[in-house]
This record gives C-alpha cells, sequence and structure tokens, in this order.
C-alpha cells in the first residue's frame, strides 16, 4: 500500500499538473530545475506585542560549576567548560580552589592540579579514587598534555605559590587554567591582564588599594576587601563584578573543613 500511494502521489505533481503549472507560471518549474522545492504552507507568524516581552521566560540558564550564592541568594554559576581558552586567577584560600576543583570534578571534567605542595591535594586524590577518577595531582612544571575535548573537558588548577613560573600547558578549547595566588603578588597584575574573570578574597588595605588600581575597582570595593568574611569572594569579569559566599556541602566539610582564608 505504501508503494502504491507513493506512485499515485508522483504522478501528479505540481511539476507536472497543468494548472498548477499555469497558476504560478513558469516559475514554479525554474524553482524545481533549481532544488529550491515546493512552496511550502503558508502559516500565521508568532508575533508578541513589545510590551509583553517582560511576561516571556525561557527555560535557560547557566551550565557550570556552582561556587556560592550571591547576595540574593541566587546559585552563582562558574562556566568553564567552554569551547575557548579561559583563564581564571583567584587570590585567596586553597580551600576555596579545592572546593572549585571538586565540583568541576562532579559536573564530569578532569582536572590537573601542578602544585608545589602535593601533600595538600593528596586527601582529595585519595577520597575520588587514587587520582582514576577525574583529579591528578602534578609537580609545578610536569602538567602533560590533557587532551580536552567537548566530550572531557579540562580545568588545569595552578597552585604554584607567589609566583607561579609560565605554565606548559595554557588554556585552550575545553581547557580552562585556574591560577591561585594566596596573596596580591608582583606577578598578580600580568595575570589578571591575561584573565577573563578574577576572584579576590579578604586582602590587607595595602593590597586593596594595589588591586583597585590595577583592575579599576570602585572605592566601596576597595574598602570593603578587607572585611570580606571567609568563603566570601569578589568576583570580577569583563563588565560585571560579583560577591558570592561559597558554602560548603557536608561532604565537603567534611573532606575539606569549614572555609577559611588562610591554610
Amino acid at each position: 500500500m505504501t508503494v502504491t500511494t507513493t506512485r499515485a502521489t508522483s504522478r501528479s505533481t505540481p511539476a507536472r499538473d497543468p494548472g498548477l503549472a499555469a497558476r504560478f507560471g513558469g516559475g514554479l518549474r525554474d524553482r524545481l530545475r533549481g532544488g529550491f522545492g515546493l512552496i511550502g504552507p503558508r502559516h500565521g507568524r508568532h508575533t508578541l506585542p513589545a510590551e509583553q516581552l517582560d511576561a516571556l521566560t525561557l527555560p535557560i540558564g547557566d551550565d557550570g560549576v556552582v561556587v556560592g550564592v550571591d547576595t540574593t541568594g541566587q546559585p552563582a554559576i562558574l562556566g568553564i567548560n567552554r569551547p575557548t581558552p579561559y583563564d581564571v586567577v583567584l587570590i585567596g584560600s586553597l580551600w576555596t580552589a579545592q572546593v572549585i576543583a571538586l565540583r568541576a570534578a562532579a559536573t564530569g571534567a578532569r582536572v590537573a592540579v601542578e602544585t608545589g605542595r602535593p601533600q595538600a591535594w593528596m586527601q582529595m586524590v585519595h577520597a575520588m579514587g587514587g587520582g582514576q577518577n577525574g583529579l591528578a595531582v602534578y609537580e609545578v612544571g610536569r602538567v602533560p598534555p590533557q587532551g580536552a575535548s567537548a566530550g572531557t573537558p579540562v580545568l588545569v588548577v595552578r597552585d604554584c605559590g607567589m609566583r607561579p613560573p609560565r605554565g606548559r600547558v595554557v588554556s585552550g578549547p575545553w581547557q580552562s587554567v585556574l591560577t591561585l595566588l594566596p596573596y596580591l603578588s608582583p606577578v598578580a597584575p600580568r595575570l589578571i591582564r591575561q584573565a577573563r574573570l578574577v576572584g579576590v578574597q579578604r586582602i590587607s588595605p595595602d593590597e586593596a588599594a594595589e588591586l583597585s588600581r590595577t583592575m579599576a575597582l570602585p572605592r566601596t570595593d576597595m574598602e570593603s576587601l578587607p572585611t570580606l568574611p571567609d568563603g566570601v569572594t569578589l568576583w570580577c569579569g569583563d563588565r560585571d563584578r560579583q560577591y558570592v559566599m561559597t558554602q560548603p556541602t557536608d561532604a565537603e566539610i567534611g573532606l575539606l573543613g569549614t572555609p577559611r582564608r588562610m591554610d
């Protein structure tokens, strides 16, 4: 029955119907020969008056790592899995960097840690199955190529002290790099200029004044940085700034302890 119907339809296609050919003129034959196909059915357009745009909501949200909540209590998302290079600088605590690494691994990313203090990361490695389940630790300058792809994105965490050397493994498609600085070091201005996102936790008033000049921060932010509680980070992107409180889960507290600025 299907074959019969198809044959019957093919015999009465508009290309061979004289009535249709006359109605649409020679343009129909030219369209068919050019490969554009038949003119489809005409439907009314879906329109929305401008005054109703505010009522339009779409089920679209950010994709990434939840690094905490903002000042309104909404989740703050760090989108580290990107098809373009993405560099992040965190002037803050090892604790915060480790929480980000844990949560990145939980989203399916592989985490490569370049560090001069591997003992500080060993507890995480053991908890995650000895480096076989998304997190591996390397000595400074010994991170091998990670082979990042859309299916296996990578986060490289550089925990290399106040003056991290230039990394052998840099950011690229599906491979982001987070550089941790415990304080505002002499290399911070260069790293900040290269970064797409900068996170700043509690620093001294002198450091806050210097950072304010480097990043053109408002006076209110400069004055607040020396007073930030443990676990609070000021995240600064290209066009916006956001204070975020990182709230650990029970499992994270059991593994890493409570939020702290000093390690």
